[in-house]
């Protein structure tokens, strides 16, 4: 049984890499390397790296998926939830993780009680309905009594894709409030230049930071989910009229409005327990994010906006488009603020390709 769970984590989870990028140093290179500036990988330097942080703490998580939290497959009671999760841990922690990042808001949802955000579907098989348990709560206490850390995964700005879920509840935040979002041809996303979809993501951190017994809460690599002038247009509009058309471009006022709610985001996160961790998992080409709006050599640079940062290096050595030692040297490169950690985000389904 415990094989297949594994089995099952590996293909719809992503697995942090047990590399911390802080500790990097230089070995034998894999191959030459013309910018000098570049640092290679190899299996020396890794042994090298483990053993130099033997007495730091050494992040070795995983992601723990909506989809592997899918209830549908059982009778949806609080005792089938408890199975599933507790098959979930004890297989990480057999395989050697320490910390958890579980995805407890997919779709502007909950898997835990809020006053903020409905139930997620992913229990009941209805956004909204009460599944009579905590999620959160119990994933806490079981994550830590195994001397595990645990952290709550949320997608901040994503309501709705094409067909999931199927439908959203009278209580979700968009539908008592349309202004605050946005329909595309993929879902319904909210608006990160509204101020109240902002405040309505910082409220729903505050709440999990002050009733859960956290270690940290992640945002995955979803922004802006399209570069169309017209998505935030109105918004835009206002904005330029305020300041007399003396503004910033589209593309610097977009990576503003985003920058503004992470910044709220780690303020907020802060102000309730200063242990707790905010981190974010962007994309794994640098260069890709700016086309989301994602700032991050901003929020790797300078204070006030991340803890941490595990951008989702998915690509092997032999990846013809980006291989995985220069996308981590792209990385390496933006990397100034010694207050902040790097961690690598590896694919465990893509293990043995070459993709």
């Amino acid at each position: 049984m415990k094989t297949k769970i594994y089995l099952s984590l590996l293909a719809l989870s992503l697995l942090i890499a047990v590399i911390t990028l802080n500790y990097y140093e230089v070995a034998n290179p894999v191959k030459e390397v013309s910018n000098t500036n570049t640092v290679p990988i190899t299996e020396s330097t890794i042994k090298k790296v483990i053993k130099k942080s033997e007495d730091k703490f050494f992040m070795k998580g995983i992601w723990v998926t909506y989809m592997d939290l899918d209830m549908s497959d059982t009778d949806r009671s609080y005792t089938s939830f408890k199975k599933k999760f507790d098959s979930i841990v004890d297989t990480c922690k057999e395989k050697g993780f320490n910390t958890l990042i579980v995805q407890v808001r997919p779709f502007s949802d909950a898997l835990y009680n809020s006053n903020v955000y409905p139930y997620s579907h992913i229990l009941t098989g209805e956004q909204g309905k009460n599944p009579n348990y905590d999620g959160l709560k119990y994933m806490c206490k079981k994550v830590h009594s195994s001397g595990m850390r645990i952290e709550a995964w949320v997608n901040p700005y994503r309501v709705k894709s094409k067909k999931v879920p199927e439908k959203l509840s009278s209580d979700n935040p968009y539908i008592k409030d349309s202004s605050i979002g946005v329909e595309t041809d993929d879902g319904i996303y909210l608006n990160p230049a509204s101020k109240k979809a902002q405040d309505l993501v910082v409220n729903g951190v505050e709440e999990i930071v002050a009733n859960y017994d956290i270690d940290g809460i992640q945002f995955d690599d979803y922004f802006y989910p399209t570069d169309d002038e017209s998505f935030d247009s109105r918004e835009y509009s206002q904005y330029k009229k305020a300041q007399n058309n003396n503004c910033l471009s589209l593309d610097k006022w977009r990576m503003n409005n985003v920058n503004t709610l992470i910044k709220k985001v780690y303020e907020k996160v802060h102000s309730l327990k200063d242990n707790v961790q905010f981190g974010i998992s962007p994309q794994g080409n640098v260069d890709n994010n700016k086309e989301i709006y994602a700032d991050v050599k901003t929020w790797c640079s300078k204070d006030g906006y991340i803890d941490y940062i595990c951008p989702q290096i998915y690509f092997s050595l032999d990846n013809p488009a980006l291989t995985y030692e220069d996308a981590i040297n792209d990385w390496l490169k933006i990397k100034t603020n010694k207050n902040i950690k790097i961690y690598s985000g590896l694919a465990g389904y893509k293990a043995g390709t070459d993709a």
